[in-house]
This record gives structure tokens, C-alpha cells and sequence, in this order.
């Protein structure tokens, strides 16, 4: 039977049927782009420091003195978690003592925030951080309430495929948008951070299976020339504009429930694009939904003005069509030998940690100095040339040394961080942009790699694995940011660390460019340590470049 890049040739490339496919799937990636960044606001940390009741019936100067000092980011600042015992400072004050000259302050017993906490208001109006005190003893819930988000990307990523493959790509795209959209609204109503969090878990499931689902649907419907402009700058470019527009939507809008009431209305505007987007033709086919292929295909044929052939689907073909049965792989198979092993290994260490690198620089935007809207800006803008450069990496250059290369890039700079003078706060801020720009070009480039290393048998499963090692860094990301609450620069130095590390691993695995997709395991090319051996029997007889397929997450 003729395959379906064959029966749906006569269509074209860029007919006005595709381009109205690959805008509006790539429009609908917009909401992910501010969901997948939120928490930077929502869940942003403001200064504080503990509340003084007016019972207290302290004076002035004891007042601004019931605070004490502590060291911090080499400054000494108030407290944020201690005050003076309020008891004793009410003595003093009555017998009209003063602070300092009267009485040693250094001395004084001190007690916790029994009263609360007094919130700065300069740059958030509230967030769940003042909305639920989760603060002091309670601040390991913000970088857990990150984590959740994720780990909801996690299980979204593993059911996502499945379901599309058992119901179609439609029905579960607009599904996972209704999940996305849908739990999003329902948190505006949360009353307690529990039920924040659940939540926060099942967006993250619906936000990553919007995400891959339209992927899947977009390169299934597109030809081939126009697939590779939509998985590498379609959808990675579209991601980057919603993400642009989350640090413009926190600026006017400060409260944290209408931030989300505001990131969610988007995503009704998804819901006309149902009677739009069409099924995947391909999914059909494999279906034996012949009947349903051929009525989408003809519909594109005259969107595009271009006259249908009598017969799109043959009925003997149908008929003598029967799917064929492929060899089953197991997980164990990605390390069945030294070869395979090593390389698995390694990309499970390259996915992990370049992953921590980019959301742990996403979401450690308050921590920089400067406007936090600002630079969430600024660091959603450096993903676009990060992508066009990547694009053009995977086009003339190795694979091996490009993504080293980017990954020297990011990490050095973000390493250098420590040794800029506080008061250069626009170098630091610089650092961390071009930082982010070399590992978003990295992170980009993996997808391709990846596909490109193993053979055909567990190429999936091994792109499934390698995903996974990519959602358990992101899952320990924002416990990298939690460290900047007590040192700022300490995450700069752990994450430009492992970044340099896992890009002088990278040098270690073997360059796939120009070589052909190896279709077993003895074709599969030889970590560079192994290559002593008998050499690999995949032939460089392809001088074309392969065909790439990029995604951002």
C-alpha cells in the first residue's frame, strides 16, 4: 500500500491548508509558555520581616529597633524570621531606655514571627507566599509547590502518547486543553496551599500533554519540508512568546488570583479552533478510518484549491493492508551492551542536568538583581535566537560539538558569575542571559541526538527514558533556587558547574552527523572510549543532513 506521503503529494508543501495548520497548533502552544514559568510569580517571595503588634506599646526607636541584624549576602539586613523578644523591649521602653546607648541589643533573648509577618509591597501585591505564610519554617513548600508542577509534567508526558495513540490527537489536544485551562481557573479559588498544589499538579499534566500532543499532530499532518520549520521554530518560537507575555501579564496585574484568572482566559480562545485544527490523517489510517482520512484530505485539497484525484484510498489496498508485526524491546534492552549502556547512561546524565541548567535560570529570575519583570523578559526573548541558532547548528555542524560547545557557553558564564563585584549588578544580569541563551540552544539540540543514536527498535523508548531523566531535573530545579535564599550565588556556581561537566561528557559519545539512523544494534555508532574495536558497520554514505526535529522542552 502506498504510504501517506505519497497519497496526499498532490497537495503541496505551503498550501493554505498548512499554513493554517502550523499557525494555529503553534498558536495553541502560547498558554504553556506562561503556565510552565508561572510559579516565578505566583509564587514569588517578597521581602518580609516579623510583625510588631500595636499592643506592643513600643516606642519609635524601639520599634525600629525590635528587628535584629543578620548577615546576608555579605550585608547585614533585618531579620526575617526573629525579632527581639517583645516583652523585655516593652520594659525597656516604658522605663524610657534607649536602644543601643542604654541597652546592647546583641544581648536580648529573641523569639520567632509569633505575630506574623509584615510584607513589602514594592514589587508583588500578594502572591501564595503571603498568602499562606510560607515563609521561615514554611519556605521549603515554595520550591515543592515547583517541584509538584513538575512532577504533573512527569506523569502528563507518560500518558499523553498513550492516549493519543488509543483516542486521536484532536480529541486528547483539546482535552489536555480543558484540563490546562480548567484547573488553572479552579486555583483561583484555592483556600489552603494543599489544595494550590494538587491542583498545580494536574495543570502540569495537562499543560505537557497539550504540549506533545500538538506536536504529534502538527509533524503528522505537514509535509516534510514545512515539518522540520515547525518542530524546530513553530513551536519552540510560540512557546517562547507565551513565556514572553507572563512577565507583561504580572506587571499590570499583581494580585496572584487575577494573575491566574488573566493566564487562563487565554485559553478559551482555544475553543473555536476544534471546528479548525482537523485529525490526524495518518492516525485515521492506522485505525482503518479510511473513509474519515480521505474526507480531511480532500477538504485540504480544496481549501488549497487544488482538485482532488477520483480514488485518494484504493479499496484492495485497504483490504490487502495489514499491519506488521515489529519485534518487541524492553527497557533492559537500552543496556544490553557496553556500548549501548555507556551511551544511555550518559544521556540520562546529559538530559538531567542540562534540564536543572535551564528551569533552574528560568526560575531563579527574582533572585537576580534589577526588575524581576524585567528580567523574566529579557530571558524569555534570549530563547528565540537560542532556537535560530540552534536550527542552524543542527543544519553545518556536528552534533557532538555544537551541543558541547553551547554547553560550555552556558555553563562558563554562569560560573563567572561569582567572580562579578556586586555592585556590576547589569554584568551578573548580562552573565545570566547569555548563560541561558547557550543552554536553551543545548537543551534544544538533544531531541535530535537522541534520535539519532539509537537504532530504530528502542529509539522510542530511549527518547522516552531520556525525557524522563529531562522531568527529573526539572523536578529538582527549584530546590537549586531554594539555595539562593542563602547564598546568591551558590546556584550559579553548582549549576555552572555541572553544566561545563555534563559538556565534556558530551565530547565522550560518538557524532552522529552524516551517518544514516542506525537500524540495529551492531549499526549503532561507538562511544568514543570503545572505538579501539571493530568499528560500526553504519556507513557514512549519507552526505545530506538528516532531517531534525527540535522541541524545547
Amino acid at each position: 500500500m502506498r504510504d501517506y506521503e505519497e497519497v496526499s503529494a498532490f497537495l503541496g508543501e505551503w498550501g493554505r491548508f498548512q499554513r493554517l495548520v502550523f499557525f494555529l497548533l503553534s498558536a495553541s502552544i502560547v498558554p504553556n509558555g506562561f503556565n510552565g514559568m508561572s510559579a516565578v510569580f505566583l509564587a514569588g517571595t517578597p521581602a518580609h520581616r516579623c510583625a510588631v503588634p500595636r499592643e506592643a506599646n513600643l516606642s519609635g526607636e524601639w520599634l525600629n529597633a525590635s528587628i535584629p541584624l543578620e548577615l546576608r549576602g555579605g550585608r547585614e539586613e533585618p531579620s526575617r524570621c526573629r525579632r527581639y523578644r517583645l516583652a523585655a523591649l516593652a520594659n525597656f521602653s516604658a522605663l524610657g531606655l534607649r536602644p543601643g546607648s542604654d541597652v546592647e541589643l546583641g544581648e536580648l533573648e529573641q523569639e520567632p514571627c509569633l505575630d506574623g509577618w509584615e510584607y513589602s509591597r514594592d514589587v508583588y501585591r500578594s502572591t501564595i507566599v503571603t498568602e499562606w505564610n510560607l515563609v521561615c519554617e514554611d519556605d521549603w513548600k515554595v520550591p515543592l509547590t515547583t517541584s509538584l508542577f513538575f512532577v504533573g509534567v512527569l506523569i502528563g508526558s507518560f500518558i499523553s502518547g498513550q492516549l493519543s495513540d488509543r483516542f486521536g490527537r484532536k480529541s486528547i489536544l483539546f482535552s489536555t486543553m480543558a484540563v490546562q485551562t480548567g484547573f488553572s481557573f479552579l486555583q483561583i479559588f484555592s483556600s489552603s496551599w494543599e489544595m494550590f498544589t494538587v491542583l498545580f499538579l494536574i495543570v502540569g499534566m495537562g499543560q505537557i500533554s497539550n504540549y506533545v500532543v500538538a506536536f504529534i499532530l502538527g509533524t503528522e499532518i505537514l509535509g516534510k519540508s514545512v515539518r522540520i520549520i515547525f518542530s524546530t521554530l513553530g513551536v519552540c518560537i510560540f512557546f517562547a512568546i507565551g513565556y514572553m507575555l507572563l512577565p507583561l501579564f504580572a506587571y499590570f496585574i499583581r494580585d496572584w488570583r487575577m494573575l491566574l484568572l488573566a493566564l487562563t482566559v487565554p485559553g478559551l480562545f482555544c475553543v473555536p479552533l476544534w471546528w479548525i485544527i482537523p485529525e490526524s490523517p495518518r492516525w485515521l489510517i492506522s485505525q482503518g478510518r479510511y473513509k474519515e482520512a480521505e474526507a480531511i484530505i480532500r477538504k485540504a485539497a480544496k481549501i488549497n484549491g487544488i482538485p482532488a484525484p477520483a480514488v485518494i484510498f484504493d479499496t484492495a489496498e485497504m483490504q490487502d493492508s495489514k499491519p506488521q508485526q515489529q519485534q518487541k524491546a524492553i527497557l533492559l534492552d537500552l543496556f544490553r551492551t557496553r556500548n549501548i549502556a555507556t551511551i544511555t547512561i550518559m544521556s540520562l546524565l546529559l538530559w538531567f542536568f542540562t534540564s536543572v541548567g535551564y528551569f533552574g535560570l528560568s526560575l531563579n529570575t527574582p533572585n537576580l538583581h534589577g526588575n524581576v519583570y524585567i528580567n523574566c523578559f529579557l530571558l524569555a526573548v534570549v530563547e528565540v535566537p537560542s532556537y535560530v541558532i540552534a536550527w542552524l547548528l543542527l543544519r553545518y555542524l556536528p552534533r557532538r560539538y555544537s551541543i558541547a560547545g553551547t554547553l560550555f557557553l552556558g555553563g562558563g558564564v554562569v560560573l563567572f558569575i561569582q567572580l562579578v563585584p556586586t555592585d556590576y549588578s547589569a554584568l551578573s544580569v548580562g552573565l545570566v542571559m547569555l548563560g541561558k541563551f547557550g543552554i536553551t540552544s543545548a537543551f534544544s539540540m538533544l531531541y535530535v541526538y537522541n534520535v539519532e543514536l539509537y537504532p530504530t527498535l528502542v529509539r522510542n523508548m530511549a527518547v522516552g527514558a531520556t525525557s524522563t531523566a529531562s522531568r527529573l531535573g526539572s523536578i529538582i530545579a527549584p530546590y537549586f533556587v531554594y539555595l539562593g535564599a542563602y547564598d546568591r550565588v551558590l546556584p550559579y556556581i553548582l549549576m555552572g558547574s555541572l553544566t561545563v561537566l555534563i559538556g565534556i561528557l558530551t565530547l565522550f559519545l560518538p557524532e552522529s552527523y552524516g551517518n544514516s539512523l542506525p537500524e540495529s544494534f551492531e549499526q549503532m555508532l561507538k562511544v568514543k572510549c570503545f572505538r579501539n574495536g571493530q568499528q560500526t558497520t553504519g556507513a557514512r554514505n549519507s552526505k545530506k543532513n538528516p532531517k531534525i526535529l527540535v522541541t524545547p522542552m
